[in-house]
Formats: structure tokens, C-alpha cells, sequence
């Protein structure tokens, strides 16, 4: 059966944490094959992990085996096509237009996932978009920080 909470913690993860890799590694020299390559490793290998920690989470709350598959799977699914999507605006475009493109899409997984959860709970939703608008914002601006400070002080150390 399918649940939201199956999917948010997976679709938000993979793309605040694409989104970070994309707008961090953008300025590196072979930055598409970079980005490409870390956007992959998140795909399968921390997506796998982050899975099987769900998984774990749901047996220890004693829920049925059905529950804890269902859990699992729709994690790693939202995880691996957010994160797909990710991959293809950097093969498909310039990386200014898959930054953009990145960003807007976060944006739009962010606003209509906080959207449904607070009608669901019954609390403000505009608040909620808010405040989750907020937190990736500020992680955009701490990996553009983040590139520009490693960018300067690598070029002169090198």
C-alpha cells in the first residue's frame, strides 16, 4: 500500500543532497562527469544504506513484514528516480540551465510534500512550506560557500 511517509524521507534527501553535490562541484574542472558520478554513488550506494537503516527503523517499531518491505522499497525507489532526474538535467543541459533546473525541482518535491503532510496534520501549510523552504536555501547558500572557499584556497595551495 502505498503511504507518503514512504517516500518523503527519501525524495527530500536525494534532492537536498544532489542539490548540494550539483551546486558544489559545479565549478570543478570535469564537473558534468563529477556531479554524474557522486549523483550515482547517492543513487545506489548511500540510497542503499539509508534504506536498509529504514528498514531497521520500521522492525524495531515491531511493524509487520509487509510494512517494513513496503517502507524499504518505496524509499529506495523515491531516493533512485529523484535522484535520476538530478543525473539528467546534468547530462541533458549547461550546467547553469541544470543548476536552475535543480533548484526549481527542489523546490517544487519540497513544497508539495510539506503541502500534503501539513493539510494531513491539519497545520498551516504555508508555514511548513516555509520553514522547509527555508532549510534548503540555507543549504544551497552553505555549498555555494562551501565550493567558493575550497575553489580559493585549493587554487593557491596547488
Amino acid at each position: 500500500m502505498f503511504k507518503i511517509e514512504n517516500i518523503t524521507y527519501g525524495a527530500v534527501s536525494a534532492v537536498m543532497t544532489g542539490l548540494a553535490i550539483i551546486i558544489g562541484l559545479s565549478s570543478t574542472i570535469s564537473a558534468k562527469t563529477n556531479i554524474i558520478v557522486a549523483l550515482l554513488v547517492i543513487a545506489i550506494a548511500d540510497n542503499i544504506s539509508d534504506s536498509f537503516g529504514i528498514h531497521f527503523q520500521e522492525e524495531s517499531q515491531l511493524l509487520s513484514k509487509d510494512k517494513v518491505r513496503n517502507a524499504t522499497l518505496l524509499n529506495f525507489v523515491s531516493r533512485f528516480v529523484t535522484t535520476a532526474i538530478l543525473i539528467l538535467f546534468v547530462i541533458i543541459f549547461s550546467m547553469t540551465l541544470a543548476i536552475i533546473l535543480s533548484i526549481l525541482f527542489c523546490f517544487f518535491v519540497i513544497i508539495s510534500l510539506s503541502y500534503i503532510i501539513s493539510k494531513r496534520q491539519n497545520t498551516n501549510p504555508y508555514k511548513a512550506v516555509f520553514g522547509h523552504l527555508a532549510t534548503a536555501i540555507a543549504l544551497m547558500v552553505a555549498s555555494y560557500i562551501l565550493r567558493e572557499v575550497i575553489s580559493k584556497y585549493t587554487i593557491k595551495v596547488i
